[in-house]
């Protein structure tokens, strides 16, 4: 009888740090919504039902998933010492997440795709730089999500953990966005991929998207390496920036290989830059994910 009133008690505690986050988590998926249109300067109701903007529709969506994403890292459940500092965590968190999001969002636009105007292009309806603003967004969030599980505790140290963690983060996609680029160029007569997603090219939106999650993933097996100290936030950082350069390149090489495998007989830069092939694309994707992930597993 004592061990089913223990049962319980524990199943309470958890209900109650269930509605709690729950509640926060709506509140601030909600709040996400209107800040795209702010920043969008549209009517987010107007420019999804009315106008049926599928692009738009596509990065709002990206938006809130990255928000649930960094939410997740947030939670701890069971383990919280009290409601309180559950949901003063959970909202605090969630709400430095999401201006990490939005800045990740601006690092990505004014510094990885700068040649192209990605408001204008969503208004456009453009599938393609709608395709490529919600994977940003969702590569920025596993990142965070990852340096929120790896920090402990809650205070002005674990805050500037999680920004460095974002700073790497930014640094190693504008870089892999440099490198997609200049593969792109040349398997196709020194044509520049920011003009191809500014031309709708939706393949090409849907491999790159694949590239940036699975460096994302890669980024975030630092957090396997290295113990997260308050006193050594600067070694944190260059520990987080040499090994997630390492997992990346890593990443790259088996995931170049695994694609070449899969993808038999296929001319994939044919097929995807040239044919606009979104089959081939979508496996492309597939394939540098699942990578990812399995390598990420690997180190737990």
């Amino acid at each position: 009888m004592e061990n089913i009133l223990q049962f319980a008690a524990i199943d309470q505690h958890i209900l109650i740090i269930l509605a709690i986050d729950i509640a926060i988590a709506i509140l601030l998926l909600s709040a996400m919504r209107f800040i795209a249109g702010l920043t969008a300067k549209v009517n987010t109701t107007e420019e999804l039902a009315v106008k049926d903007n599928f692009a738009f529709g596509i990065s709002v969506a990206g938006s809130v998933a990255a928000l649930g994403i960094v939410l997740t890292g947030a939670i701890t459940g069971e383990h919280s010492v009290s409601y309180e500092v559950e949901a003063i965590g959970m909202f605090s968190y969630g709400l430095f997440g999401l201006l990490l999001i939005k800045l990740g969002r601006i690092i990505h636009d004014k510094f990885a795709l700068q040649r192209l105007d990605k408001v204008a292009e969503i208004k456009k309806r453009n599938i393609s730089v709608g395709i490529v603003d919600a994977a940003s967004v969702i590569a920025t969030a596993i990142v965070i999500r990852a340096v929120l599980i790896w920090v402990d505790g809650l205070d002005a140290y674990t805050f500037i953990a999680i920004a460095s963690g974002f700073v790497v983060s930014q640094i190693i996609l504008v870089l892999v966005t440099r490198i997609r680029e200049s593969h792109f160029s040349k398997n196709n007569q020194k044509d520049c991929m920011q003009e191809a997603l500014t031309d709708g090219q939706v393949a090409i939106a849907i491999r790159y998207s694949g590239h940036i999650i699975s460096t994302s993933l890669a980024v975030t097996a630092a957090s396997f390496f290295l113990v997260y100290t308050p006193e050594t936030i600067v070694e944190n950082l260059l520990g987080w920036l040499v090994f997630g350069l390492i997992m990346t390149v890593v990443v790259s090489a088996l995931t170049s290989i695994a694609k070449r495998i899969v993808l038999w007989g296929i001319n994939m830069a044919e097929e995807v830059d040239q044919q606009h092939n979104v089959g081939v694309a979508c496996i492309e994707m597939a394939v540098s994910i699942s990578i990812a992930l399995i390598l990420t597993a690997l180190m737990l």
